[in-house]
């Protein structure tokens, strides 16, 4: 009796750590880590290799059996990522080398239970700019996440860059008028998922949240323009990847004719493509957008392989000139980090090094701002007079790449008057490196996954863990009520044109009206071109 007792035990225990559960495509076998249930790699979608190469996505090939979700999987194939000095590779923690391939339409979900309780759900859109990254990085691991807050959390693998967004569709006809918008289709795909899945996981379908970094915002904000997209979430975060506008047919087509001739092909061997090495196409990606003009409004048109405005999949510019009404009934947090191009200009040796000379200073934003040029030096000198050029050229670029983007998709969103907006900007500095890197963009990604644990020790300083309680405590609280505000902050008004109230998050979390508010009006005449 005693050893069938001890057998019933080793049963309940291996239950215990490796759950299973029944999807549409067939039965899943996770783990148990630290009281929350982990299922990593599941399909959502076929292989996009052969001739689902360009396709909008399809649904997973059914398996037998119990499939085992234990292990990371689904790493699109890359575009080159920005280049960056090399002892920052690792500065946000280990980098995914899991070999890319096509077979990357998979998720990833953490949950506290596998129960009926009906949690929120929060769906991770990785950055990238369309091109590059994944949702395998230890920075997203979810663990403390789901389990301190007592919500679901959903990453998302799809394709990215020449595989997710080269736009054929006037080259290649109607089998290919959705293939610029692979990627982003693959999301909806996503979110299909989640909705006839997600309560197995202890989630409820019905509150949403989707939240996404960098090109990961962009990918929020192409979904709230997406007619497809709509009713698939219910609430939306956009961190430092505001998108106002997406590329238009004459771009994207001009950059398909340019990896066709590049490739040596035809108008008419559009097929071919299909049967081409991933490492072909890869290939492409760098010469062909070499041979694209300057967009028309450069501090707005930021991606080349990113979403198309087709008329269909996307039918008009996302948030400009106004908020899509598409959306109305989305509250919406966003925002960005103080300092956000400070890691892109870290390989620039004068900067790093705080090398650079008024005349610098000025000759380089004037790529930029040009004839607002002299007037916005001139602001940013009188307010932060002990900065160093090259820390003001870190400010001043901040707006223009980031900034500005974020200002005017949440006075657009605001001024719709339908659902809140609220604004926060992160600026808590690292003290890595000295502080060369300030407030940088992805700073904050492990304070919202409270991951702080895996990232660099040099990064790291007292009061981080305190910081990290209270944004992944905030993130989770607007998951749960579709309002940020909590225990943990002072109270957060709404954004409106009349008092743009910011959240400041840092050692002290504080509101400001305004930030900027001089030389805001100035620099959403230079975005506009």
């Amino acid at each position: 009796m005693a050893g069938d007792v001890d057998t019933l035990t080793q049963r309940s225990s291996h239950a215990a750590t490796s759950p299973v559960i029944e999807t549409a495509s067939g039965r899943v076998r996770g783990i148990t880590s630290d009281g929350v249930h982990v299922f990593k790699g599941i399909p959502y979608g076929a292989s996009t290799a052969g001739a689902n190469r360009f396709m909008p996505p399809r649904k997973p090939e059914p398996w037998a059996g119990v499939r085992e979700a234990v292990a990371y999987a689904g790493r699109s194939p890359q575009a080159p990522a920005a280049q960056q000095r090399p002892e920052l590779a690792t500065v946000w923690g280990p980098v995914d080398t899991l070999l890319v391939g096509e077979d990357c339409l998979t998720l990833h979900v953490w949950t506290p239970g596998l129960d009926d309780a009906k949690r929120p759900v929060m769906v991770w859109l990785h950055g990238g700019a369309f091109s590059y990254g994944s949702a395998n990085s230890p920075r997203y691991d979810s663990i403390r996440l789901a389990q301190r807050n007592d919500i679901v959390v959903v990453a998302v693998n799809h394709r990215l860059n020449i595989f997710g967004h080269l736009d054929l569709s006037q080259v290649g006809g109607e089998r290919f008028a959705q293939s610029g918008n692979a990627g982003v289709l693959d999301l909806v795909a996503a979110l299909e998922w989640v909705r006839e899945h997600v309560q197995r996981f202890g989630g409820d379908p019905a509150n949403v949240t989707i939240f996404g970094q960098s090109g990961g915002g962009g990918k929020v904000s192409a979904l709230m323009a997406m007619p497809r997209a709509k009713g698939l979430f219910h609430k939306a975060i956009i961190q430092s990847g505001a998108s106002v506008r997406f590329a238009e047919r004459e771009r994207t087509t001009r950059l398909a004719d340019a990896v066709l001739k590049h490739l040596g092909l035809g108008a008419d061997q559009v097929e071919a493509l299909q049967a081409l090495p991933l490492e072909r196409l890869q290939e492409a990606v760098v010469p062909a957008q070499a041979t694209l003009p300057r967009p028309r409004q450069p501090l707005l048109d930021r991606y080349n392989f990113g979403p198309v405005i087709d008329g269909s999949v996307l039918p008009a510019q996302p948030f400009d000139p106004g908020a899509p009404a598409l959306s109305d009934n989305i509250p919406l947090m966003i925002g960005g980090t103080k300092d956000e191009s400070a890691i892109f200009l870290a390989p620039d040796d004068e900067v790093w090094n705080r090398a650079v000379t008024e005349a610098g200073l000025s000759e380089r934003l004037a790529k930029v701002a040009g004839s607002a040029t002299s007037d916005l030096v001139a602001w940013y000198k009188r307010r932060d007079p002990a900065a160093s050029p090259s820390d003001r050229l870190i400010t001043m670029l901040s707006m223009s790449n980031f900034h500005v983007r974020s200002l005017l998709l949440a006075e657009r969103k605001a001024a719709r008057g339908k659902a809140p907006v609220w604004m926060y900007s992160f600026d808590w500095e690292t003290p890595a490196f000295g502080g060369r890197l300030k407030s940088s963009h992805s700073v904050e990604v492990p304070f919202v996954f409270d991951t702080l644990h895996v990232i660099g020790e040099g990064h790291r300083r007292p009061g981080a863990q305190t910081l990290a309680d209270r944004v992944s405590k905030t993130w989770a609280t607007f998951a749960r009520n579709g309002d940020p505000a909590n225990d943990l902050l002072p109270a957060w008004p709404t954004y409106t044109a009349e008092r743009r109230s910011t959240m400041v998050l840092d050692d002290e979390c504080r509101i400001v009206g305004d930030p900027d508010g001089e030389v805001r009006p100035a620099w959403s005449k230079v975005a506009a071109g």
